[in-house]
């Protein structure tokens, strides 16, 4: 099973709050730093999904899967600039809106969204690693994390929360009036949706692929696979990321 370690989940952590510093404008930058000052137990620790064949269904996934749909976002934009797509937003709206696209995970102001599983049966059968937590109130993920960040007075644009609320794309039934409509007058206004929906799959399904690699099937049991040297190229490629940040 694919695992981060004690010093990767701190320098995931790290370049987090270095993004915050280095994109957030001042006017909302204070209360975005508090609230994470305030959850960063729960999120450093959070993981991504339930289920390990998922992605990142691990202690430390979560921050880890948002490192990576913020930078493939940066690179998607690029993409569809160097086609002559139109770019009307800016960096910042595309990294805080990559940066909350699956912020409802962390849970609520009070419980966390993911505990662990404690069945044997759906952890061996289900391949359950957590599970979600019954004492929350329902809510779509998108809408809890808008939810919590009016919580900390985080004021939110309009591309931004579309590009929040759409991030999952046709996966999500509720997204079809917005993606699927025969008005021009209805059609969304900026590509910004579609670049962090496409980020988002992205980062999802090499996920997967790390997952797969870390992972060796034998008689439909998965057996941790041997260490290689592509853990200690993964914590020096975090180190020189953080380092670029701040030089």
């Amino acid at each position: 099973m694919k695992k981060l370690t004690a010093e990767q989940i701190e320098i995931n952590w790290q370049t987090l709050m270095g993004i915050i510093e280095k994109y957030i404008s001042e006017d909302r930058k204070e209360n975005l730093l508090k609230f994470y000052e305030d959850f960063k137990d729960r999120m450093m620790f959070a993981p991504a999904s339930a289920k390990g064949h998922y992605h990142n269904a691990m202690p430390g996934g979560y921050v880890e899967h948002i490192l990576h749909v913020i930078d493939m976002a940066k690179d998607v934009k690029d993409t569809w600039y160097n086609h002559d797509a139109k770019i009307n937003f800016t960096d910042e709206e595309l990294v805080f809106a990559a940066m909350h696209h699956d912020l409802g995970k962390i849970g609520d102001l009070d419980n966390e969204y993911y505990i662990p599983q404690t069945s044997d049966w759906h952890r061996t059968n289900r391949g359950e690693i957590y599970t979600h937590n019954p004492d929350l109130q329902y809510m779509k993920v998108p809408d809890r994390a808008l939810w919590i960040l009016q919580n900390y007075g985080i004021k939110v644009t309009d591309k931004e929360y579309i590009g929040i609320k759409l991030t999952d794309g046709l996966y999500d039934e509720a997204n079809k009036s917005y993606l699927i409509n025969y008005n021009p007058d209805w059609a969304l206004r900026s590509n910004m949706a579609y670049i962090l929906h496409q980020a988002d799959m992205m980062a999802t399904h090499i996920e997967y692929d790390q997952w797969m690699r870390s992972n060796k099937t034998s008689n439909g049991v998965i057996t941790k696979a041997p260490k290689t040297k592509d853990e200690q190229k993964k914590v020096d490629n975090l180190k020189e990321k953080f380092d670029e940040l701040f030089a």
